[in-house]
């Protein structure tokens, strides 16, 4: 019994954690519900498009974590956060939601560098 509630506290101190450091990065975030899985109660809510899956153990099922997270995800995408005692804090995601994101990134840059060059032009006419 006391390895269990050691367990669920851990769980919640690393939920406490990862919300910190989305709060230390600007992002409003609080601790999800925690009576059930599912789209409505994210270990941490956050306005990111994300749905967080936060594990804090030495030894993590990478594999069960993402299934679980992609099964209560809803429409948003999901993420694992986790960290082993004394470690730093990673990130692992399904390949289409790496992918999304590098997609959405590039239009950004794109939408950027045309604005750039479009500065560039207004430059060049008036100098």
């Amino acid at each position: 019994m006391t390895k269990g509630i050691n367990s669920r506290q851990k769980g919640a101190r690393g939920e406490r954690e990862w919300r910190d450091r989305l709060i230390a990065h600007g992002y409003d975030a609080r601790r999800g519900q925690q009576f059930s899985g599912g789209p409505d109660s994210p270990d941490v809510v956050c306005s990111l498009p994300f749905h967080f899956e936060v594990k804090r153990v030495e030894k993590l099922n990478i594999e069960n974590a993402v299934t679980q997270s992609e099964g209560e995800c809803g429409d948003k995408m999901p993420v694992v956060a986790h960290k082993k005692n004394r470690g730093q804090w990673l990130v692992t995601m399904p390949e289409r939601v790496f992918f999304s994101l590098l997609k959405d990134k590039e239009k950004v840059y794109e939408a950027n560098q045309g604005t750039l060059r479009q500065e560039d032009k207004h430059r060049q006419r008036a100098g």
